[in-house]
């Protein structure tokens, strides 16, 4: 990691760059192959899982004999740690369900929104160097609360032609409907298209690399609506001298060992906590299998060391991270001035780790800045809120004039005409009953 002390304020958003590919260089291979996609079909599907994942795969559905041998090799405690994470996604989640309300806004006049489940989503599940079990009960869990009829999921294969048995049974626990070994750009295409046995959907969410990412972000432009511009995941820490430096570095090093174009930052206003963090990173990177990678994330990572809290506050908020874990004495008062973040983790306890799997709250978070204008996967994300009116004859009366003298000013006479011929029967109507 390197550090800054002190760094003006006018070079924070140099010094937080993100490692990212060049857009245009990126959208260009990516959308050659979503073309590619599109004319040639389950033969082109085969071609690049062939060459990105090094597998021929003839059928890409995943069968119930593939699904029932999965759940027999997965670890009995290993089960039992994924039921208790989907119990408390599904607890957390279900509490985001709104009730109809009718509201009169005039005499007369009453209006409601009712949610309605996206009929068809198409869920990808990052395989790779890290089979991400979690997200398939991040993704299908607030799916199915949202009443979503048809819940597709694509998770890369193995050399094997096979999906880590995890992710199955996870799929299977949440009552996905449908699984295909299908992974990277083609998935995306695939679900975007639809592809032979693989129908197109009318959402795409999940994390993925910045190629998913930025496949996601060409077909929301015509063809399917997606989450978010989800890609390489981050981290910011906050911390002050009471923070647990062991527990500093053991954050920044879980978010390093996701894959190289990760970022992890760490704002302070201790510059004896950096060296003692930078130090503790080094004992703990060590131990881990994934040293490599966590390595080349930390080169592309900053420690930035600030005056006061206000000015660290100001960063974050510039920044605006994936995760933000806020490790000061007074972290509720910060925390409240937080503007900008995907999911916040208060105090010493809270590990970011608590989030990407059990705690309840979704982990499919935005990055790369997009914490400005978008929220976190929630059960908003999987429906549609349609509008009802209903308007009775007393309401029309009430009403009508002033919808007469608005369109009249808009111009619009045949938006005025559909009042005032109802204004007329009811006046007609009138002096018919008397």
């Amino acid at each position: 990691m390197k550090t800054y002390i002190n760094p003006s304020k006018d070079s924070w958003t140099e010094l937080l760059q993100r490692p990212l590919f060049s857009v245009g260089e990126l959208e260009k291979q990516v959308q050659e192959i979503l073309d590619d996609l599109k004319t040639g079909g389950i033969a082109a599907i085969r071609k690049y899982t062939e060459k990105y994942d090094g597998v021929l795969i003839q059928d890409f559905a995943v069968t119930k004999v593939e699904i029932a041998e999965a759940i027999a090799l997965v670890d009995g405690s290993l089960k039992n740690a994924i039921q208790v994470a989907a119990r408390n996604i599904r607890q957390f989640h279900e509490s985001q369900v709104q009730e109809i309300k009718k509201i009169e806004t005039s005499p007369g006049v009453i209006c409601w929104q009712k949610s309605v489940g996206i009929e068809k989503v198409g869920l990808y599940v990052p395989g790779g160097s890290a089979p991400l079990f979690s997200t398939v009960l991040m993704l299908a869990i607030p799916a199915k609360i949202a009443g979503c009829k048809e819940i597709l999921l694509c998770t890369p294969p193995n050399k094997e032609g096979k999906i880590h048995p995890a992710i199955l049974f996870a799929a299977n626990l949440v009552g996905v409907t449908q699984i295909f070994k299908l992974g990277g750009v083609q998935a995306i295409g695939a679900l975007a298209f639809g592809v032979d046995c693989i129908p197109k959907v009318n959402k795409i969410f999940g994390p993925g690399n910045q190629y998913v990412m930025a496949a996601k972000q060409l077909v929301s432009r015509g063809d399917v609506a997606i989450d978010m511009p989800a890609g390489p995941s981050e981290v910011a820490v906050m911390a002050d001298s009471t923070a647990n430096p062991v527990f500093i570095a053991s954050d920044l090093l879980s978010q390093a060992e996701h894959g190289p174009d990760s970022q992890v930052v760490l704002v302070t206003n201790s510059a004896d906590l950096v060296i003692k963090v930078q130090n503790e990173i080094e004992k703990q990177l060590a131990q881990l299998p994934r040293k490599e990678i966590a390595e080349k994330a930390l080169a592309n990572s900053q420690a930035i060391v600030l005056e006061n809290t206000l000015e660290m506050i100001d960063l974050i908020n510039d920044y605006a991270p994936e995760h933000l874990i806020i490790a000061m004495k007074n972290y509720l008062e910060v925390a409240e001035k937080i503007i900008n973040a995907g999911s916040v983790f208060l105090g010493n306890y809270t590990p970011e780790s608590a989030g990407d799997y059990a705690s309840g709250t979704n982990h499919t978070l935005p990055t790369n800045g997009w914490a400005r204008s978008y929220s976190g996967v929630n059960l908003d994300s999987f429906i549609r809120k349609i509008t009802f009116q209903e308007i009775t004859p007393e309401g029309i009366k009430n009403l009508g004039p002033v919808i007469e003298t608005m369109a009249a000013a808009e111009l619009l006479d045949a938006h005025k005409n559909a009042v005032t011929l109802r204004l007329n029967e009811l006046e007609k109507n009138n002096h018919i009953d008397t």
